[in-house]
């Protein structure tokens, strides 16, 4: 008998994801579920019929594997409409499994044993095992304080000969912060005379609030010369189990991008594609987004106002944190796992994706929830 038991790790200490223990726990409880990121609405009916209408025209089997032509010039004319950069569309992008495969191959194709990737903490916990799986080391950077600043200069004391890759996430998941246009000429004056790559994780950039503009890494020409980044249909257009996102980058490293995606997925599906290619024809469909949601975060802050738990406005994603700090001093991951057992609502505790994980007294609420859901998860914080 074989005693796979003994067989050493590739990710030792690997822990089942914050996301999966939370949403179990929540439906073991039959718990308001406003812990994983995905919303509890409907996709536009549009849309899905779109995809139908692509099935029965007989787009059943493979694309072209970095995606068909007509979405490509879709996502490479609204990158140039967005943010003024024109990407070639027969070498500069292709069509993930998720934006979470995308992100996968872009670490796997530049990360060697030995290099060095820098990830701001608190970050999406999909970084940091793809780094380990490719042989490199994880150096993290704390965001500072509760409003999440970047500091600097210990961004700059970090960087060494070793570093091959820098992370970043704007708008940022867990906690709904942006970066500005002074943080992003920041980041490019750093990386100037490098040959450091920047991978641009952009997957919430059109759920943006407060009139702020999303600062894509395309948008400057030093970040974008050494850039991927990485996009996501399903965190746009409310279908995140359709699992189809992109990335872009020059063609020096999307070469080598490629590679990696023909050798796990190869292509991704091709009646979707067919579908938002034609669903991305209006505009609307994406840039009216961000009043969308800013009216549910709107509408979730209004109802808890008179709550104990205390919110810094959330800039951008659909995720809102608050500071119960003024309630109780448990760890919040034991606060988080209360809140379900006791009273039927589930979250996520931000310190897991912090340092050493530190504990802030914070937990981060998925806002892409109907009013209803919002206004009975509204009832639960006021009994606290």
């Amino acid at each position: 008998m074989p005693k796979f038991q003994h067989l050493p790790s590739k990710l030792p200490g690997g822990k089942t994801s914050i996301f999966s223990v939370m949403s179990n726990l929540s439906r073991k409880h039959k718990a308001i579920d406003m812990s994983q990121g995905f919303p509890n609405f409907e996709t536009d009916a549009k849309l899905k019929d779109l995809v139908c209408k692509a099935m029965k025209d007989g787009f059943n089997q493979y694309p072209p594997m970095n995606g068909i032509p007509e979405l490509r010039e879709q996502i490479v004319a609204k990158i140039e409409n967005l943010y003024k950069r024109k990407y070639n569309e027969a070498s500069e992008i292709i069509f993930t499994a998720g934006a979470t495969q995308a992100l996968y191959c872009a670490i796997t194709a530049f990360v060697h044993p030995g290099d060095e990737v820098i990830v701001f903490k608190p970050a999406y916990d999909s970084y940091e095992p793809d780094i380990k799986m490719a042989g490199g080391k994880p150096v993290f950077v704390q965001l500072k304080g509760k409003d999440f600043k970047i500091d600097w200069e210990e961004l700059e004391q970090k960087i060494s000969s070793k570093t091959r890759m820098i992370v970043i996430n704007t708008p940022h998941n867990p906690t709904g912060t942006i970066l500005r246009k002074d943080d992003m000429l920041k980041l490019e004056k750093l990386l100037e005379n490098t040959n450091i790559i920047l991978l641009s994780d952009e997957v919430y950039e059109h759920l943006i609030y407060d009139g702020e503009q999303h600062q894509s890494a395309s948008k400057f020409s030093g970040l974008a010369e050494r850039a991927i980044v990485c996009a996501s249909f399903g965190k746009t257009f409310h279908n995140t189990g359709w699992k189809m996102g992109y990335c872009v980058a020059p063609e020096v490293l999307m070469k080598e991008i490629i590679k990696f995606h023909q050798a796990t997925v190869f292509c991704v599906n091709h009646p979707m594609q067919r579908a938002f290619a034609e669903y991305l024809k209006e505009p609307r469909h994406y840039l009216e987004l961000g009043a969308f949601y800013q009216q549910k975060r709107d509408k979730f802050l209004e109802l808890i106002k008179d709550t104990k738990f205390k919110a810094k406005l959330s800039k951008g994603t659909y995720f809102q944190v608050l500071d119960y700090s003024e309630l109780t001093d448990e760890y919040d991951v034991d606060f988080s796992k209360r809140l379900i057992t006791q009273y039927g609502l589930a979250s996520i505790p931000v310190s897991v994706f912090n340092i050493n994980g530190k504990d802030n007294k914070q937990l981060r609420f998925c806002f892409a929830k109907t009013d209803e859901t919002l206004e009975k998860a509204a009832e639960i914080l006021h009994r606290l």
